[in-house]
């Protein structure tokens, strides 16, 4: 069970983050907070694996300081962060200056949209908890734009979220490696990998190792 901890000074908003997560049943709502003077104790108190946090947007470097202060203790959980995308300083500011780089790889930040979806929220959530880092296409779109080479589009239709274990095998299938071996190192049947694979491939929109592999490194699920 991944624990998260909700962080917003709108009630409404604290309201709608919780009930999304509460949808996942691999997913737990611990506590919440609304001040940034109470954030830092609430997480401490509450110890979850995953803040989900939303930005209201500050052109002050001292406040993303101020908000994400607890990233610098021990064993501090992922944060996942929805801002508006349109704030670009902030974004490339916590992105280079933000919380992997004043702890090293002891945690993630990932940025999503403060529209992003219920399930792209759900999907950030768990590959957060499992030390991936989730950066959405939009904030991708913004900050690096590409060049006009043709690239592969993302599915239309929405796409659900992955469960720590499918975000562990597309990490291996990107990794090249085989059923078997993939069996071996996680402890698990070749046959549950197999449909642990077909899961991937119907939520991703997927018909091949390469394509999920793509999808999923686009999606921020995995680092390639």
């Amino acid at each position: 069970m991944i624990s998260v901890m909700v962080h917003t000074a709108n009630l409404i908003m604290r309201a709608g983050l919780e009930s999304i997560i509460r949808t996942n049943p691999a997913l737990e709502v611990v506590g919440s907070s609304s001040g940034m003077t109470t954030l830092g104790q609430r997480v401490e108190e509450l110890q979850p694996d995953v803040v989900l946090l939303e930005w209201l947007g500050s052109n002050e470097e001292a406040v993303l300081e101020n908000e994400l202060a607890f990233v610098t203790q021990p064993n501090a959980p992922a944060v996942v962060v929805l801002a508006d995308n349109s704030d670009k300083d902030w974004a490339m500011d916590a992105i280079n200056k933000g919380v992997r780089s004043a702890v090293g790889s002891s945690t993630s930040l990932s940025l999503l949209p403060r529209s992003a979806t219920a399930d792209e929220i759900i999907a950030s959530v768990v590959a957060a908890a499992v030390g991936l880092v989730v950066l959405h296409p939009d904030f991708i779109e913004d900050l690096f734009p590409q060049n006009d080479s043709p690239t592969r589009a993302l599915p239309s239709s929405p796409i659900q979220a992955l469960t720590p274990r499918e975000i562990e095998v597309l990490g291996m299938l990107a990794l090249g490696l085989g059923n078997k071996i993939i069996a071996k190192r996680l402890g698990i049947s070749e046959h549950t990998v197999k449909f642990h694979i077909s899961s991937i491939f119907q939520k991703l929109n997927a018909s091949s190792r390469t394509e999920a592999v793509t999808l999923g490194a686009r999606l921020g699920l995995i680092m390639l």
